[in-house]
């Protein structure tokens, strides 16, 4: 959801690489999110680190129908772990604050061979906000991202059992949570909790799923900015308590990681 207010358009910290978590203050983890923390996501930031942008790859004949884009004679391998895969987004995210976008994967060879599997290597899990398209801000092309978007990141049924498909029956190794800067949906619902007001129809069932996150220990613009945080470790958190993700997190097959968008800069950044 977009925010146009000028208080809080540009607002945000400093934000660091998405190689590595943007320091927080905020409350107690949970058990399972510190488990994903270990086991997933916090052993993969020394890889992240090490990462250099990745060579454009070239068109060969071998981009033929039935080739799995990435996997073809001449290009890079698709990400298969949690830490390529990871390091393919960075880096991607590195292209785009660059100017240097590659939009990879749109040629006529891929299409084709589209058409008869996906093989992509993350779940996006973001905003409906149109400033924060995934396939963009991470440079990735067709086959390459399994997004799904609602208002500020929110979970239900529908999310959930999405999320579940790319991990469970395409075997993706990493979901990221998606938040960003001057997030309206996150607005909406501590201006609402402030106001004591009602939000019109379905919005106000966005606001009950956010207000668990909202961060009482600052006030105006950076309460806001601290929520987007807090909501993105939350969404994670519970996406980590997830038995059929849990388990996959526990053998190091995928990893869960909560991600931050900044309007201003154009990167992301962990959140940790």
């Amino acid at each position: 959801m977009n925010t146009d207010s000028p208080a809080h358009r540009g607002a945000g910290r400093a934000p660091h690489s998405f190689a590595g978590p943007r320091p927080t203050t905020g409350g107690p983890v949970r058990r399972t999110l510190l488990r994903t923390a270990l086991t997933g996501a916090a052993a993969l930031g020394a890889g992240l680190a090490a990462t250099r942008p990745a060579t454009a790859a070239p068109h060969t004949p071998g981009n033929t129908p039935g080739n799995t884009p990435g996997n073809t004679p001449g290009t890079a391998p698709r990400p298969g772990t949690p830490g390529e895969a990871l390091a393919e987004l960075a880096a991607g995210n590195r292209r785009w604050r660059a100017f240097r976008e590659r939009h990879p994967h749109e040629t006529p060879e891929i299409r084709r061979a589209l058409t008869t599997a996906q093989h992509p290597f993350a779940v996006v899990l973001g905003c409906i906000d149109s400033r924060v398209p995934p396939e963009l801000v991470f440079d990735q092309g067709l086959g390459d991202l399994m997004t799904v978007r609602t208002a500020g990141e929110v979970l239900d049924e529908a999310v959930l059992g999405s999320v579940a498909y790319g991990v469970l029956e395409l075997g993706i190794p990493l979901v990221v949570v998606l938040g960003h800067q001057s997030c309206g949906a996150v607005r909406a619902a501590v201006e609402a909790e402030e106001s004591g007001g009602r939000l019109p129809a379905h919005i106000q069932y966005l606001a009950d799923q956010i207000s668990p996150a909202i961060d009482h220990g600052k006030e105006g613009d950076a309460r806001i900015d601290a929520t987007v945080d807090a909501n993105v470790r939350l969404v994670r958190s519970r996406l980590a308590a997830e038995p059929d993700l849990a388990a996959k997190v526990d053998t190091g097959r995928l990893a869960i990681v909560g991600a931050r968008y900044e309007l201003t800069s154009q990167a992301v950044h962990r959140v940790a």
